[in-house]
């Protein structure tokens, strides 16, 4: 079982950049899905020879079309930004559409402020909201 220092690190370097490769291969198949500016039939030609020609295919890709790549992601990056944030506002919106528990109890503890209601009411009606 003898591996010389050198044919470990080798090994290591390569391993390395193959998974490196393969993370570069998945980001271009989902820059080509992402891609708005493609047809579908532009589309299945780039996947096809992606997928036929690997090496080939991923470096005339970078090379053809890797400047758009970080444009493109950054868009798909903003677009699920607002999404989230419409949907943050709209929940928001939802969950004080009845007033809330606290505007309810602020509302309850005014009453009893002024007098319009006795604190066994108070009690009765703070326990309703909060169950």
């Amino acid at each position: 079982m003898d591996y010389p220092l050198l044919n470990a690190f080798w090994t290591m370097c390569l391993i390395f950049l193959w998974v490196l490769w393969l993370i570069l291969l998945f980001r271009i198949i989902g820059d080509i899905f992402r891609s708005r500016d493609l047809n579908n039939w532009a589309k299945t030609g780039w996947l096809i020879l992606v997928i036929v020609l690997p090496f080939l295919g991923v470096f005339i890709y970078v090379l053809a079309r890797g400047h758009g790549m970080s444009e493109r992601e950054v868009a798909q990056a903003e677009r699920q930004q607002k999404q989230l944030q419409a949907y943050l506002r709209e929940t928001a919106a939802t969950g004080d559409a009845g007033g809330g528990h606290a505007d309810a109890l602020a509302k309850l503890a005014d009453l009893k402020k002024h007098g319009d209601i006795t604190e066994e009411e108070f009690q009765k009606a703070k326990a309703k909201i909060l169950a």
